[in-house]
């Protein structure tokens, strides 16, 4: 295998089941195959066109990256982001894999000589993005090359109903339609996180699929916490959520730029590394920060959606969104941005009111009747996962059409039911002052009235002589805000969407005010306590304690190498492989190879450092002596 890896594609390795699971092993260090992943690769070796469906950390990458070992030729691979395309080329070449990219980061002269060695057949995989293949330079290439297998990744990128849609993926389409001679002997493989049914039929038609199989793997990913907290104090439970989980690293979404400012700055001033990253930022900026994140260097970057697709940092320990976002399939892409080194990683939400409010305002800019229907729709599915007092599982995998049984035993409502209350009286009350108002004021007023205020706007439009007024002074704002929040998410209270806000009764109010239908709503959680976190132990993680001061001294040597080679710290190795070493004490090559992400390339690489930390720690008893 060694020699293979060095010769590019001078070597075809046995493709039985013993000889994939023995490239498996000894190249990228794992002793067994993911869900499908195994089909998927006979079914690619066998040369059929085929549709992978995986979540992000399910190892679509693997899906291509092992079959470019088991082929004659050259992989191509079609990748939509330059970062993308570095960080998988460190990790292969960090396992002794022949791979490289050409993209517009690099002078002519370079681009030159990977062109001539790609000609030559020097490389297993060669990395691409469209726009590249489709211009003069990359159709000549194309004409030169011995290509094996096509991988588009980021496949949704090509649907306009995806929510990356990018019109120059539409091209490779059309390039194997009108080129069907060369290509008819090349298969595809088209691989997506986040493909509903209408994607993937799209994906297909585009991409002109022959007779694709599709494999689709459950959108469930277990080792997510999926976590929704009202957004009162926000910034203070983020500080305290920080300092809980002192070396973890992770990513806080905003809505706008300002607001990525706003909060990297607060916690800069906390002295945490957090660094913006949004399009308002100068380029250059923007990659020394993007840079800075997966190089290890901040620990938080507060980002906008223009950050995060394609970003394979697979430590990843938390996602935030410190606003809520406009639709599911936005939110389960940047939540899969955690964890996707398979160990566990909380996904917390922050929800208000007020955040509806706002995408509402955006949408109604909308001037397409259509297109603001499909965003409403999009935002009520929203609304409705934050709201849910069921398995979160449910409402965020019957987006992508996957039914969900509940009791998926790692989100706060199964982790921690929440606690339910009889609400009908407090319902009628805010009903009824809504229609003695004459449904012209926004929730505010109505609570104000409710709560019993004397505020000028309150006397002076007489609301303090209703009978009303003061009736639910004996709840705080916020409990009256999810009785509101309640009764809009069921329809039995409506809302204008223009900038005054106003509220008013929907058809089946009527029922709630004569008493004819119960109302229940959750007790919005606060602040997490110690008594409810909740431990959870991943499959992929070690079973035996880790010892904290190895797994400290392991990092210290990881960040030492890859700074010396210029790579992120978890090419060299991942946290989990970390993890296990810090666990088991492997002191021998034998034991070391039995380590989560060592293949034959890495032991012989990076081994012998990473013992030499071992044995210092090892109990003198330790078992792998």
């Amino acid at each position: 295998m060694k020699e293979l890896l060095e010769q590019g594609c001078a070597q075809i390795p046995d493709s039985t089941s013993s000889g994939l699971s023995s490239t498996l092993r000894d190249v990228f260090g794992h002793n067994q195959f993911r869900p499908m992943q195994e089909d998927i690769i006979r079914y690619l070796l066998q040369g059929h066109d085929t549709l992978v469906i995986m979540p992000t950390g399910g190892g679509k990458s693997l899906c291509y990256q092992l079959p470019a070992l088991h082929l004659p030729h050259t992989t191509l691979v079609i990748s939509p982001l330059i970062a993308l395309m570095q960080n998988q080329i460190d990790a292969l070449q960090a396992t002794g894999v022949a791979a490289t990219c050409i993209n517009s980061s690099m002078d002519s002269a370079e681009a030159s000589e990977r062109e001539r060695a790609a000609i030559r057949g020097d490389y297993r995989l060669i990395y691409l993005a469209p726009e590249r293949l489709m211009s003069p330079a990359g159709q000549r290439l194309l004409t030169k090359m011995k290509i094996s297998l096509i991988a588009v990744d980021e496949a949704h990128c090509i649907s306009e109903w995806g929510h990356d849609f990018r019109p120059e993926y539409r091209m490779l389409g059309e390039m194997r339609a009108n080129d069907p001679e060369r290509f008819s002997s090349i298969p595809l493989v088209a691989l997506t996180a986040t493909a509903t049914p209408r994607v993937a039929e799209d994906i297909t038609l585009q991409l002109r699929l022959d007779e694709p199989r599709e494999f689709q793997t459950s959108f469930e990913r277990t080792n997510l916490r999926y976590e929704v907290r009202p957004k009162h104090d926000m910034m203070k439970q983020v500080f305290e959520y920080l300092d809980e989980n002192p070396n973890d690293e992770g990513i806080i979404y905003c809505q706008s730029r300002a607001r990525c400012e706003q909060i990297a700055d607060q916690l800069q001033r906390r002295g945490m590394s957090a660094l913006p990253y949004h399009a308002g930022l100068e380029n250059e900026v923007r990659k020394q920060n993007q840079h800075d994140f997966i190089y290890g260097s901040a620990r938080v970057i507060v980002a906008t959606i223009a950050f995060g697709m394609g970003i394979d940092k697979p430590d990843v320990r938390f996602v935030i969104h410190a606003d809520l976002p406009r639709h599911m399939e936005g939110y389960y892409q940047e939540t899969g941005r955690a964890g996707r080194d398979g160990m566990n990683a909380d996904c917390i939400l922050f929800y208000s009111a007020a955040d509806r409010t706002k995408v509402e305002y955006f949408i109604e800019q909308k001037e397409d009747a259509d297109q603001r229907d499909h965003a409403y729709w999009m935002l009520n599915k929203m609304i409705r996962y934050a709201h849910t007092t069921d398995c979160r599982c449910i409402p965020l995998l019957d987006y992508f059409g996957e039914k969900h049984n509940g009791e998926c035993g790692h989100c706060d409502n199964c982790l921690n039911p929440p606690k339910l209350v009889e609400a009908t009286q407090d319902a009628r009350k805010l009903l009824s002052a809504i229609a003695r108002t004459n449904q012209r004021y926004g929730l505010t007023h109505i609570i104000d009235i409710l709560r019993g205020s004397n505020a000028q706007k309150v006397v002076d439009r007489n609301h303090h002589q209703l009978s009303v007024h003061g009736i639910g002074k004996d709840k705080p704002k916020s409990h009256w805000l999810n009785v509101a929040e309640t009764l809009l998410r069921d329809g039995h209270l409506g809302m204008t969407v223009d900038e005054y806000r106003t509220t008013h009764l929907t058809e089946s109010s009527t029922s709630v005010l004569k008493g004819e239908l119960p109302i229940t709503v959750a007790i919005s959680r606060a602040i997490k306590t110690k008594d409810d976190v909740v431990v959870r132990r991943s499959k992929n993680e070690p079973t035996r304690p880790v010892d904290a001061a190895l797994f400290d001294a392991l990092r210290v040597v990881r960040r030492e190498l890859a700074e010396k080679k210029g790579v992120p710290p978890y090419v060299i190795f991942g946290d989990i492989s970390l993890k296990h070493m810090a666990a088991d004490y492997p002191i021998n090559d034998f034991a070391f190879l039995q380590i989560p992400g060592v293949g034959q390339t890495k032991l012989e690489r990076y081994g012998e450092q990473f013992m030499a930390v071992i044995r210092d720690f090892a109990p003198q008893t330790s078992s792998c002596d």
